[in-house]
């Protein structure tokens, strides 16, 4: 039976991409049998990383069955995987996110969370000297990770081994690094495809706090006045989906990659608290710009109170 190698929910680059290279270096290198795939439709500018460098999109699967033998990479969170995970026969979890807990396994596993950027530098370590042996489209995907998760190098989470990394394959594929990063974004700031629901489901993560059940959602942009123009339409859309997933609050934060700074939207009491306590930031009207604030694993989770 073949090693399904799948993230979260909400499938981003370095969640797609890090179940593609992790299948190769399984298949390839080490002879196992593996297969990459999703438990969603892929970001629009994973979609076009797939597309950019001609690979397949994975199958993407509803429910695990259970004894199947699974790798979780880019997450370990419960929340963010099916349900049914611990029925599963988990050999491994890749991350690089802090260890939220949850997750029983059958017998001992393979465990690497490491504090670097992206899920694919990590595996470019846990390679070692195979790492050499990565076909130039496999290097593409990493490539198109850390560049995705680092924001180009402008979120605080990079590491200088993510950008020494980045800056290498670059090299190895004859990229100009910069000039890759903005047709990567220009992909991932193009939401026009997708309605308000999706747009507020798409970049995802489940967190409680203060015993609050919070969903804290991301959209990265180059373009945000395009997003914040859809703000009423995207409130709305926060306070369905909040009732669908059973929590008590969505979070959006529109990040300007540009400017370096996010967009908290406020559509009630409790957000306007929250931004106050959280951030320090007062919020007159329905939205408060924070500056700085790049990161949801390093700046936004850590720092929530309500």
């Amino acid at each position: 039976m073949a090693i399904e190698i799948f993230g979260h929910k909400s499938p981003d680059t370095d969640s797609v991409g890090s179940a593609i290279i992790w299948a190769w270096f399984l298949n390839e290198v080490k002879g196992a049998t593996a297969e990459a795939v999703l438990l969603g439709e892929p970001s629009s500018e994973a979609a076009f990383v797939l597309d950019r460098w001609d690979i397949p999109k994975p199958r993407i699967i509803q429910r695990i069955t259970p004894g199947q033998p699974v790798i979780i990479v880019d997450t370990n969170n419960p929340a963010e995987l099916p349900e049914g995970i611990g029925e599963a026969d988990v050999r491994a979890i890749i991350d690089h996110h802090r260890l939220a807990g949850g997750i029983a396994t059958k017998g001992p596993i393979d465990v690497a969370i490491r504090p670097l950027a992206c899920t694919a530098t990590v595996m470019h370590d846990l390679m070692g000297p195979d790492a050499a042996k990565m076909p130039d489209w496999v290097k593409a995907i990493m490539l198109s990770c850390i560049l995705s998760d680092t924001l180009e190098f402008r979120s605080p989470t990079t590491t200088e081994q993510d950008r020494s990394l980045a800056e290498g394959l670059a090299r190895d594929l004859g990229l100009d690094l910069s000039a890759y990063a903005a047709e990567l974004f220009a992909a991932k700031s193009d939401v026009s495809k997708f309605s308000d629901r999706e747009l507020v489901r798409m970049d995802s993560k489940q967190h409680e706090v203060g015993g609050k059940r919070l969903r804290v959602s991301v959209v990265e942009t180059t373009a945000p006045r395009t997003v914040l123009e859809r703000k009423d339409g995207l409130m709305n859309a926060m306070e369905s989906v909040a009732r669908e997933e059973g929590v008590d609050q969505i979070l959006l934060f529109v990040v300007d990659i540009l400017e370096e700074e996010a967009t908290l939207l406020v559509p009630n009491d409790l957000v306007r608290k929250i931004a106050s306590s959280s951030f320090g930031a007062e919020a007159a009207g329905d939205t408060v710009v924070l500056p700085g604030v790049m990161s949801r694993k390093k700046q936004i989770i850590p720092n929530l109170k309500v």
